[in-house]
């Protein structure tokens, strides 16, 4: 009788055949082994170093997958996790405490499209090397031929005939996913902050759930475009993928100082002071008079 877990991943494996993304494949090795994976999957877009690779790697799932979380390795030298090596995640089985049971596959390789940008925070597996090694490896990476699987293809040809199926299916993909970036052709954009990888993983499986819907009710007309890990979950929702996605720094705007100029103004009399100046205007005028006549009195007596 087949057993839950096998029933799960045969589920998956029909769900990513059926609603296909043109960033990503995902397939058992063989099919007398449903725990073992592999899987090609495109970088993050530009700016970011990896946009242009194509880079493949290996899904082991437990037996008792999906209560407890798979683990991920690439076997692509990507100059963000070591080759061959188990990679320390949110989404992998270095951290079961934060997996659940509601992820899966294709929300995982979301997720770790998403975390390739992410500081790698000398976690398990994760590398910090320069940028412009990890755009030549991004290049070099469209070569890359896996000697397990893809009957000697390269990580580029089987990711065209890959997308060449989500076209048949009515997915939408756009020109430059076909033609791919070069690092040669990808300008540096301005560093990135580092992202929170469990805040992604927190918003994945939203995004996962709310993707399959989309997609079973608009498939065959067009794929609903698969987010960057960076949803909500039950999660890990860009992957910011679509996380994104990622908070840049509001601008800081400069409040010109405006200077006041104080003008010192002679004051003058108001309307109100008028009576008071007509009253001393008179005054004087009547001391005069009567200093006129006191003087005019002396002058007679004499």
């Amino acid at each position: 009788m087949t057993s839950p877990s096998h029933r799960r991943l045969l589920k998956e494996a029909s769900e990513l055949a059926s609603h296909p993304s043109p960033h990503f494949t995902a397939h058992p090795v063989s099919d007398s082994n449903l725990y073992d994976w592999h899987f090609t999957l495109a970088g993050p877009p530009p700016p970011s170093p990896y946009a242009g690779g194509i880079y493949h790697g290996r899904i082991v799932l437990p037996p008792t997958y999906p209560l407890r979380p798979p683990s991920f390795r690439f076997l692509t030298p990507s100059g963000r996790f070591e080759v061959n090596r188990e990679i320390c995640l949110s989404i992998s089985g270095h951290h079961e405490e934060t997996w659940q049971p509601a992820w899966g596959i294709r929300t995982a390789l979301l997720a770790l499209r998403s975390f390739m940008d992410a500081d790698a925070k000398g976690q398990v597996g994760g590398l910090d090397v320069d940028v412009g090694v990890r755009r030549q490896y991004a290049a070099e990476s469209r070569r890359w031929v896996c000697d397990v699987c893809e009957g000697g293809r390269s990580n580029e040809e089987v990711l065209m005939e890959w997308r060449e199926v989500c076209r048949a299916k009515g997915v939408e993909v756009e020109e430059d996913e076909v033609q791919g970036t070069t690092p040669e052709k990808t300008e540096a954009g301005p560093e990135r902050e580092p992202e929170d990888t469990n805040a992604k993983t927190n918003t994945i499986a939203s995004a996962e759930t709310t993707t399959s819907h989309q997609e079973s009710e608009s498939m065959p007309s067009r794929d609903a475009a698969p987010q960057r890990v960076e949803a909500q979950v039950p999660v890990p929702s860009a992957p910011a993928e679509v996380a994104a996605p990622a908070p840049a720094p509001a601008p800081t705007r400069t409040t010109p100082v405006q200077t006041t100029t104080t003008t010192t103004t002679t004051s003058r009399p108001t309307i109100s002071d008028a009576p008071w100046l007509d009253r001393a205007i008179l005054g004087v005028l009547v001391a005069l008079a009567f200093m006129i006549v006191r003087r005019l009195a002396k002058s007679e007596e004499f």
